[in-house]
């Protein structure tokens, strides 16, 4: 009787929580129900799903690394599109300091990957580093979010050492497939420290077109030629 009394009160105190400060969709800004988290179930039906982990032939994603550097298996959750409920999702994680939306949209990722064999044997998740600057300024590093949920409960798999960015780079919102490239060549420092692993994760919120994913790879298999490198990220454009 104590713990069904508890529970009320919980629920109770719960529900005024939610009425004194609504949680709205960051999104369309509607307030959520209790059983919504982030994005309201709406917009969430509006993001559109790639559903690589149920392609057998290569996907778009595969397909952007090929002709400049092996990857061995990729998989990203959303198609990002402009003016559309992932622009404002990807805007809130990257911009707002929404570190909690990274962790939540991780834990989906991690529930989808866990179903595809070609992860199965992964050592470490690694997100793409910020140069310590950028991470300053900006509170954290979204990419560190989402990684914090793939691997909820399974600390041992996240290394956020190994992989350092060593000066900062320009946006590259803006510019050409080349300049991206230039912009992020030999930024990143890899420690002898990935010796120990066979498979990584590279992870990131959005690829485009994989000039800082292909930079940090090529990094990391300068130093473990025999790695295998795979790449997961929130969104691709």
């Amino acid at each position: 009787m104590r713990r069904s009394n508890r529970l009320t009160e919980y629920n109770l105190w719960g529900d005024l929580l939610h009425l004194v400060f609504p949680n709205n969709c960051l999104v369309c800004k509607k307030e959520l129900s209790k059983l919504e988290n982030h994005i309201c179930s709406f917009c969430d039906l509006g993001l559109t799903k790639t559903n690589f982990q149920h392609f057998e032939d290569p996907t778009d994603m595969d397909k952007i690394f090929w002709g400049r550097i092996k990857i061995n298996n990729t998989y990203s959750h959303l198609f990002f599109e402009k003016t559309k409920a992932s622009q404002g999702l990807l805007f809130s994680l990257k911009y707002e300091h929404n570190f909690p939306l990274g962790v939540y949209f991780g834990k989906r990722i991690g529930a989808i990957i866990n179903t595809i064999p070609a992860f199965s044997d992964v050592d470490a998740f690694i997100p793409v580093p910020l140069h310590p600057k950028k991470q300053f300024i900006r509170g954290y590093n979204q990419s560190e979010a989402l990684v914090s949920g793939i691997c909820e409960g399974v600390n041992d798999k996240i290394d956020l050492n190994s992989v350092t960015r060593i000066r900062p780079s320009e946006t590259q919102t803006k510019k050409s497939r080349f300049d991206r490239w230039e912009n992020v060549n030999e930024v990143f420092r890899v420690r002898k420290s990935i010796k120990k692993y066979k498979h990584i994760v590279l992870v990131d919120d959005v690829i485009t077109t994989g000039s800082t994913i292909e930079a940090v790879a090529r990094s990391i298999v300068k130093e473990n030629p025999d790695i295998l490198v795979s790449v997961v990220t929130l969104a691709i454009a």
